[in-house]
């Protein structure tokens, strides 16, 4: 395969991956802000998916004007309009790589997501059914292609990215949540700021039947890290880029296979040889930091053997 179609199809869904979680933490957000008003802040949004500048102070804590910053803000590099546009320009340079059916559900996406009715619908409607609308999209974009796509090069390089962008979104998330217990020790016991971290990585039901003893931060710590279980746990996104990884190997390309597969497997080992003890002894921010640069690292290391540096 190219290494430009490589990247393309890596990037593709890392964009839509990342819509993903962008439109998840916007719904549980709004929703939050509805029940607690007075201590409720955007900041860690944000923080998280757009970054601080002098724009995004003037949005404040404004709702509406937040999501329609974070969903069709044109002057937003991580817009969801700016982003779904990058994954359909990425889809268009390789559409002899996948289905006609992808093309047009991720073709889809993007007009929905252009519409001025968009923008309209957030001003003066409810914004949850509106977020809805663009995460049943993307719904419909993963089960379009796990259906239609051949178990190829292909998708190995689809699912990298989907798996990457994942962890270091859970990663992000769990390291701004956490660190607002630092400025604010009251959240510890405060079980609705737990609810809706869990709720913002899909996380909410899968705890209720695993933990009986109720909302507690080691927990949460537990099951967001070291779950092999949970879609969106840390483990879990690294051990699915090693698995998708693995399906790469090519005797043409065995020396830099060999190097990125050491820094999957010891990134690897590193979670799943941790523990919640372990964790809070060499710190969270400290353990979420350095895992994080380790993915990072896996984004580079393919961006300089696989993409011929795209």
């Amino acid at each position: 395969m190219l290494s430009r179609v490589a990247a393309s199809l890596y990037w593709l869904s890392r964009y839509v991956e990342r819509s993903d979680g962008i439109l998840r933490m916007l719904k549980i957000n709004y929703a939050s802000s509805q029940d607690t008003v007075q201590e409720f802040t955007w900041e860690p949004v944000i923080r998280i998916f757009a970054g601080h500048d002098e724009e995004t102070e003037k949005l404040g804590n404004n709702s509406r004007a937040v999501i329609k910053y974070m969903v069709t803000g044109k002057n937003n590099p991580n817009s969801i309009l700016n982003i779904i546009t990058l994954a359909r320009e990425n889809a268009r340079g390789v559409q002899e790589h996948i289905t006609k059916d992808l093309w047009q559900c991720l073709n889809e996406y993007y007009h929905t997501v252009k519409d001025s009715r968009l923008d309209n619908a957030i001003k003066r409607e409810d914004p949850i059914s509106t977020l809805d609308v663009l995460i049943k999209q993307v719904m419909l974009y993963y089960g379009t292609v796990e259906i239609t796509m051949e178990r190829g090069e292909g998708r190995s390089f689809m699912n990298i990215g989907k798996y990457l962008e994942r962890g270091i979104q859970s990663v992000d998330i769990l390291d701004t949540k956490f660190g607002s217990i630092d400025d604010n020790p009251d959240l510890l016991t405060d079980t609705t700021y737990w609810k809706h971290l869990l709720l913002s990585l899909g996380g909410y039901e899968l705890y209720l039947k695993t933990y009986r003893e109720g909302f507690e931060a080691g927990n949460v710590l537990e099951q967001v890290v070291l779950n092999n279980d949970f879609p969106r746990s840390v483990i879990y996104s690294v051990n699915h880029i090693q698995r998708y990884f693995e399906r790469l190997k090519d005797e043409g390309n065995i020396d830099n296979f060999r190097e990125l597969s050491f820094y999957i497997g010891r990134l690897q080992s590193h979670i799943k040889y941790s523990s919640v003890k372990s964790i809070k002894e060499e710190g969270l921010h400290t353990f979420l930091t350095q895992i994080r640069s380790e993915l990072f690292g896996i984004g580079d290391a393919l961006n300089n053997h696989y993409f011929a540096n795209s």
